[in-house]
């Protein structure tokens, strides 16, 4: 097993590396209904590429677009990527920048990133498991806990943003 620090430093892992979006999945889940129901979804349009420097060091972009977002039912879709959550006319693409890596245990690792949505941009703790494959390639995985009120996705019942 290669650890992260191990991955880090290794002068072979540096350069650039691309997200190939085939190989990739960004999904949702978000509670609805008082808690009661999970809604789930993803995004089906994104790109992104990271750095390593083979000193330690990483850098690295995400950039998903917002209406490429799939609940699987149309009309929800389109509530999601209207001003009242994503306004995806305004704000075409959520970004997430990734700074440093700090390697926790064998495989895992904190990344500090920042979340662009909807003009707000927020750091939000991006804990991520790392396994290298046989053919050389590198998987990250990545589950994280965003507050859509932060971001401005709080629409209510009423029909409005809430406070």
């Amino acid at each position: 097993m290669t650890t992260v620090e191990t991955l880090l430093n290794d002068p072979d892992s540096a350069g650039v590396w691309n997200l190939v979006p085939d190989r990739s999945t960004i999904a949702f889940k978000i509670r609805n209904m008082w808690g009661l129901i999970n809604v789930k979804g993803r995004f089906t349009d994104f790109n992104g590429d990271g750095q390593v420097t083979g000193k330690g060091a990483i850098f690295g972009r995400l950039d998903v677009r917002t209406a490429s977002l799939r609940t699987g039912i149309r009309k929800r879709d389109e509530h999601l990527q209207s001003a009242d959550f994503f306004d995806v006319e305004r704000f075409p693409e959520i970004s997430i920048v990734v700074t440093a890596v700090q390697p926790t245990t064998g495989s895992n690792a904190d990344l500090r990133a920042t979340f662009s949505i909807k003009g707000v941009t927020a750091a939000v703790p991006l804990p991520v498991r790392v396994s290298v494959h046989d053919d050389g390639s590198v998987q990250l995985s990545a589950k994280t806990e965003v507050h859509r009120a932060q971001f401005g996705l709080d629409w209510n019942r009423v029909g409005r943003s809430g406070q």
